[in-house]
């Protein structure tokens, strides 16, 4: 069982339990090890990060366990999360580590670790890597004199990623004559985001691109897209951009300034590829928090939705397992398996203007490829996450909306997997409706889980 590992790495407030630089230092040396042990040498492992403060001192920490156990260092600076994946992959290195925490604010980081393909590592493996960092193994396998790890600068990162995200862009087409706004969170795209727009052709008004390691998804990003929705309006763009502070996920506004959530962009995405016969096994993977208009835009279309639990990893875990190149999360979390290994906003950003450019039509009108249904989503701050199961008022309550939704609509109710939070979504026709019914089961949960 993990103990350590969320559904997303490793995360919590730095320089606390379990994000100190002791944890990452361990973490830096059963990941040397297990992938040493793999390649059958020592190993050499990629460490990338975001702009947060605390970043420093974790990449630090990460790279002396590294190098302790004898494997090499390949540093790259701040990067995105896919982008670090795409180094790690391209430069044949056995593994990756991300220090980031993604949306979360600047007080919190995070680490994540893809294995040598770019993939983000199955729970069993995290479990192992959390077993040895717990071992005596790490003490009995350190190397001594000339056998330590040594560390190097990838000063290019940056121009191998731009360059490997452009080349997913049709090379028939060209962005010359699109007016967009990015929005990079203060994050970890606010130099290669631009880029790769501008060396396309695009006119780019930016936002959210001076970091200072503490305003980082300040008020700004995918998670406060208000400002790039005004910038929109305000520049007369066709788009806007909005990137969270790993750049994994994306959240668009067209040119009035709506926003367009991920359940859209795959919704004008998925529909597309299925008419080119190009969408494998006419299937898209999301998860239970997708909207049931994503699914009936699939259905209408000749193609099919699988959910899964919350988590792009797995998303991607299901892809694979049935060979489908296109999967994602409402929250904007998107997969191209056909161009990354993982969620990446600047490449679901280029399909999403690759469409506008063919098809010579406004994001407006694309995004009417589905109908959403109204959804409520609350979340609840708790101080425990006893099961659900455990709580029959709660599952009384649950049961009866359910019976009261039918077919016209759906209950969720979990816990998050990065915070100590319940998240409690209702979806339905009847926005009034399922606000109730959405305040009826948030407060059974509350007073069960106080």
């Amino acid at each position: 069982m993990r103990k350590l590992f969320g559904t997303d790495g490793v995360r919590g407030v730095a320089n606390e339990e379990p994000m100190t630089v002791e944890v990452a230092l361990r973490l830096g040396q059963a990941v040397a090890l297990t992938f040493s042990r793999r390649a059958g040498r020592s190993g050499r492992i990629v460490i990338g990060k975001d702009t947060r403060l605390s970043c420093y001192m974790f990449e630090n920490a990460l790279a002396a366990g590294i190098m302790s156990m004898g494997a090499d260092v390949m540093i790259v600076g701040p990067l995105p999360t896919p982008g670090i994946a795409h180094i790690t992959s391209s430069m044949r290195a056995d593994a990756g580590l991300v220090i980031s925490a993604s949306h979360n604010p600047f007080s919190d980081n995070g680490i994540k670790i893809f294995a040598g393909d770019g993939f983000k590592l199955p729970d069993d493996q995290e479990a192992e890597i959390e077993r040895l960092m717990g071992s005596e193994e790490l003490i009995a396998a350190r190397p001594s004199g000339d056998a330590v790890g040594r560390a190097r600068r990838i000063d290019d990162a940056i121009g191998r990623y731009v360059a490997f995200c452009k080349q997913t862009f049709p090379c028939t087409q060209t962005l010359e004559g699109v007016r967009m706004v990015v929005d990079t969170a203060h994050g970890a795209a606010y130099r290669v985001a631009p880029l790769v727009f501008r060396e396309l052709g695009a006119e780019v008004f930016t936002l959210g691109d001076e970091p200072d390691g503490r305003n980082i998804n300040y008020r700004t990003g995918a998670l406060h897209p208000e400002s790039m929705c005004e910038a929109v309006r305000i520049y007369r763009a066709d788009l806007g951009v909005a990137l969270d502070g790993d750049a994994d996920r994306i959240i668009c506004a067209d040119e009035r300034g709506e926003i367009v959530n991920g359940d859209e962009i795959m919704a004008m995405c998925a529909t597309r590829m299925l008419a080119a016969g190009t969408l494998r096994h006419d299937t898209l993977v999301t998860t239970v928090m997708s909207n049931i208009g994503l699914q009936r835009a699939l259905e209408g279309a000749g193609g099919r939705m699988l959910r899964t639990k919350v988590g792009d990893r797995y998303v991607v875990e299901t892809m694979r397992q049935g060979d489908y190149n296109l999967g994602g999360e409402q929250s904007g979390h998107l997969i191209f398996l056909d161009h990354m290994t993982t969620g990446d906003g600047i490449i679901a950003a280029l399909q999403v203007l690759a469409i506008m450019q063919r098809e010579s039509r406004p994001l407006s009108d694309l995004r009417k490829a589905m109908t959403c249904y109204p959804q409520i989503l609350k979340n609840l701050p708790v101080h425990s996450k006893p099961p659900l199961e455990e709580m029959p008022e709660v599952t009384k309550v649950i049961r009866a909306v359910e019976e009261k939704l039918g077919d016209e609509g759906r209950v969720l109710v979990r816990y998050s997997g990065t915070e100590m939070k319940a998240r409690v979504m209702v979806e339905g026709t009847d926005r009034q409706l399922i606000h109730g019914f959405a305040e009826e089961i948030a407060e059974q949960l509350n007073r069960s889980c106080q």
